[in-house]
């Protein structure tokens, strides 16, 4: 029959089930939509993965990948078997998961994005802290947010873009923190080095810093009413806590934010491009959210963390 590797069979018994490393890789190409995406979740090679495919299908007699199709994807009986593994694994890690709530309700492992890990969430930390002890966290800043199907982590803070937002990943629920307005910062010896600068249309004879791309500059001139070329120029820095560090330096004009900017606009390390009257409305670009697996979502921590977030962030 097509899509079926030739091979003798015996009857199936309790115990005759395939490598659970080959089941695991499997699942996880299948939720990721590739091999090295699925390399990446479990840390392994993408060769490994590759071979536990393989393996996989010579077990079962049967081939689990479409590999002629741009990009691959897998066969309709692939796709059957998987969501009935997936089913199977969730709840393998469910119950384990149960088996060690007690002790993990008192553990919090967040990640979060550094730029408000630096300069919002750790002049904070000390009060919740205070008012929970009993809470052991775990507090990791990375640009990456979490595989929450592989648990790298609890929850997650994540600075979510507009354009950016997806439907959430399953079972993971969602909270808006806050949604701030974002405006152009820069160091006061850089805005006396240059002409002054009166309305947004001037910021494009101004240097500008961006992260990762220029989609932020692009989109807050557009909603500012600028007319924006194909292509801004200026330093990609791909960190908002490093364009807000070269700002400081008078090397260009940042976007930023207030909780991004702690106590720099206080201090006057940064100040407002331009005159407050010529911002006309705010201008949101995104929303800080907090993020966490649906299975630990009402745990001990989590809920007191959750409660602790929305009372720092008022609307």
């Amino acid at each position: 029959m097509p899509g079926r590797i030739s091979r003798k069979r015996t009857v199936v018994t309790r115990r005759d089930i395939p490598p659970f490393a080959a089941l695991r890789a499997f699942e996880a190409v299948g939720r990721l939509g590739g091999v090295r995406e699925a390399a990446r979740a479990l840390d392994l090679n993408h060769a490994v993965v590759s071979r536990h495919i393989r393996a996989l299908e010579s077990w079962t007699g049967v081939a689990l990948i479409d590999r002629k199709a741009i990009p691959r994807r897998l066969t309709a009986d692939g796709a059957r078997y998987h969501e009935r593994i997936s089913a199977a694994i969730e709840e393998l890690e469910d119950a384990s998961a149960e088996l060690i709530r007690d002790d993990r309700d008192r553990r919090l492992h967040l990640w979060c994005v550094p730029g408000f890990a630096f300069q919002w969430l750790m002049v904070r930390l000390a009060s919740f802290h205070m008012r929970h002890p009993e809470v052991e966290l775990n507090l990791r800043p990375s640009d990456r947010a979490p595989d929450f199907a592989a648990r790298e982590a609890d929850s997650d803070i994540r600075y979510i873009r507009d354009w950016d937002a997806a439907t959430l990943p399953r079972h993971v629920r969602q909270l808006e923190l806050a949604r701030l307005p974002v405006f152009p910062v820069a160091a006061p010896s850089l805005l006396a080095a240059i002409p002054p600068m009166e309305t947004a249309d001037d910021l494009l004879r101004a240097p500008l810093l961006h992260e990762d791309n220029e989609t932020e500059w692009s989109r807050w001139l557009e909603l500012s009413g600028v007319s924006v070329a194909e292509r801004l120029p200026g330093t990609r820095l791909w960190h908002a806590h490093l364009t807000l560090a070269a700002a400081k330096r008078g090397q260009g004009i940042a976007l930023a934010n207030e909780y991004l900017l702690g106590e720099e606009l206080e201090a006057g390390r940064l100040v407002r491009v331009l005159p407050e009257t010529t911002e006309q409305r705010p201008i949101t670009l995104g929303a800080y959210c907090f993020l966490a697996r649906e299975d630990r979502w009402s745990s001990e921590a989590i809920f007191h963390f959750r409660r602790w977030l929305v009372e720092q962030t008022p609307e």
